[in-house]
């Protein structure tokens, strides 16, 4: 009688740890982070925040308007350097807490000459603000076939 009872337990931990064991084993995506937009979000780049990155560029890919939003969540203002191609640079100064998002009716994008980068590449791009020693971050190039990116093509 007890080696019944020893044997069904066993076949019962068998298949709920047959049944189990993949995800046991394997990561949950929805624990990776990413980011849900046509940009990308830009991590360790400073006390800036930059969120939701990409460049919309004219069909040669010549040049493009930077759109973002870039968040500064300190009391004092902040500059955010910006690098990009063969020796393009800009930098942007954002006031202490504010959101500043470029390419909306408030604000224009920021246009950025000689990207040399086609639509459908990614361009590294360096951000770097306050102390932070900054990061590259591979930042997608748009064209304006999607209706609510028309406006913003250089």
């Amino acid at each position: 009688m007890k080696s019944r009872l020893i044997a069904s337990l066993a076949i019962g931990a068998l298949v709920v740890f047959g049944t189990s064991g993949c995800a046991m084993l394997s990561t949950q995506a929805t624990t990776i982070p990413y980011s849900p937009a046509d940009g990308v979000n830009v991590p360790n780049g400073g006390p800036l925040e930059i969120r939701n990155v990409l460049i919309v560029a004219n069909e040669e890919g010549t040049e493009g308007n930077l759109v973002a939003a870039i968040v500064n969540t300190t009391d004092k203002a902040q500059t955010l350097s910006i690098e990009y191609g063969d020796g393009g640079s800009e930098s942007i100064r954002v006031r202490a807490n504010e959101i500043l998002s470029l390419g909306t009716e408030d604000t224009d994008p920021l246009l950025l000459e000689d990207i040399d980068t086609m639509p459908g590449a990614d361009i590294p791009m360096y951000f770097q603000s306050g102390d932070a020693e900054g990061v590259t971050v591979a930042v997608p190039v748009l064209d304006g076939s999607l209706s609510y990116l028309s406006d913003l093509v250089p």
